[in-house]
């Protein structure tokens, strides 16, 4: 394979693995509005925050899940989520 399709295949995967990850983070946005979060946490951290009290797991374990395991375990709750408008970039 020349070595410029490997690298428009690493830039494309790197690309898709971020977009899952800022998704994530707003959906993290969505359950401490939801979940009336007063501690100020957000994205990512609201995330791990909601999983902790949701399944008692330890916040250390939640933390080293990856990015598909968290949006496996969420995968029912984020059915239909979409970004907000002011959140789709070209």
């Amino acid at each position: 394979m020349p070595e410029k399709d490997r690298y428009k295949i690493l830039h494309n995967l790197h690309k898709a693995e971020g977009n899952l990850a800022f998704s994530l983070a707003l959906f993290g946005d969505k359950i401490a509005s939801r979940e009336q979060y007063r501690s100020g946490l957000d994205g990512i951290e609201a995330v791990h925050f909601y999983l902790v009290h949701k399944f008692g797991w330890l916040p250390a374990q939640v933390r080293g899940m990856s990015y598909g395991d968290l949006r496996f375990v969420l995968s029912e709750e984020m059915h239909g989520f979409t970004l907000p408008k002011e959140a789709i970039f070209d």
